[in-house]
């Protein structure tokens, strides 16, 4: 198998992936799993495509992540995996898209306009 890549965008996160056979063994931005997300909870999110169709020890995943925060982030892999184990194997996407892993969220921070504290905050209305 050669190997297979995807992106995955969340936020301002944008994450592509590297999928090749292997131990199961995830580097993002050359640097262990555990060491780039120390959380359990964002490596669990991480790994819940690979979980969900039980081919977590079956490939090795190079990422590379930019932008956005650590939540941001680990969505985007999230989906860039789910994405590229579609393209392994077709007949996996109908579980991953049950799932939710193939839909990508396109909430974003709403921009601040002027003459106003923050993006839907106004100043306190004051009649007299």
């Amino acid at each position: 198998m050669e190997v297979i890549n995807a992106i995955g965008r969340r936020k301002s996160a944008i994450a592509r992936v590297y999928l090749s056979e292997g131990t199961g063994k995830i580097t993002i931005n050359k640097v262990d799993l555990t060491e780039y997300f120390p959380s359990a909870i964002l490596q669990y999110v991480v790994k819940q495509p690979l979980e969900l169709l039980e081919v977590a020890e079956k490939y090795d995943i190079k990422a590379n992540l930019n932008g956005g925060g650590f939540t941001g982030q680990s969505q985007a892999l999230r989906l860039a995996i789910a994405r590229a184990l579609v393209k392994v194997d077709a007949e996996d996407k109908k579980a991953l898209k049950t799932q939710g892993f193939l839909t990508r969220d396109s909430r974003k921070v709403e921009r601040k306009k002027p003459g106003q504290p923050k993006a839907r905050r106004r100043f306190q209305f004051s009649k007299r």
